[in-house]
């Protein structure tokens, strides 16, 4: 998988407010409902799984320091793991309450 910031398009120094923007502006472009196209799917959820990562702070510093490795499961991660679509979407309403 990519880098969070490169599958976002936003700097490392990125505030929260434009983490959330670049985030919002990617799913709805990739969100399943409003695109077919196969990697449609595949895409929404790496998007939101950035997004879950640098959006808190606590994740997003240890995602800097660390790469993925700092926000993945075990002994001194965060136990993330990937996002399957049901929490992707889940995610995109808890944040957005729908398609906006």
């Amino acid at each position: 998988m990519s880098d969070f910031y490169a599958l976002l398009g936003v700097p490392r120094e990125a505030t929260e407010v434009e983490i959330k923007k670049a985030y919002r502006k990617l799913a709805m472009e990739y969100h399943p409902d409003r695109n077919s196209a196969p990697e449609s799917e595949a895409r929404f959820k790496e998007i939101t799984e950035a997004y879950e990562v640098l959006r808190d702070p606590q994740k997003r510093a240890a995602y800097d320091r660390y790469g993925k490795a700092g926000v993945a499961g075990g002994a001194g991660g965060f136990g993330f793991h990937h996002v399957d679509l049901s929490e992707a979407l889940n995610i995109f309403m808890r944040d957005f309450g729908g398609m906006g």
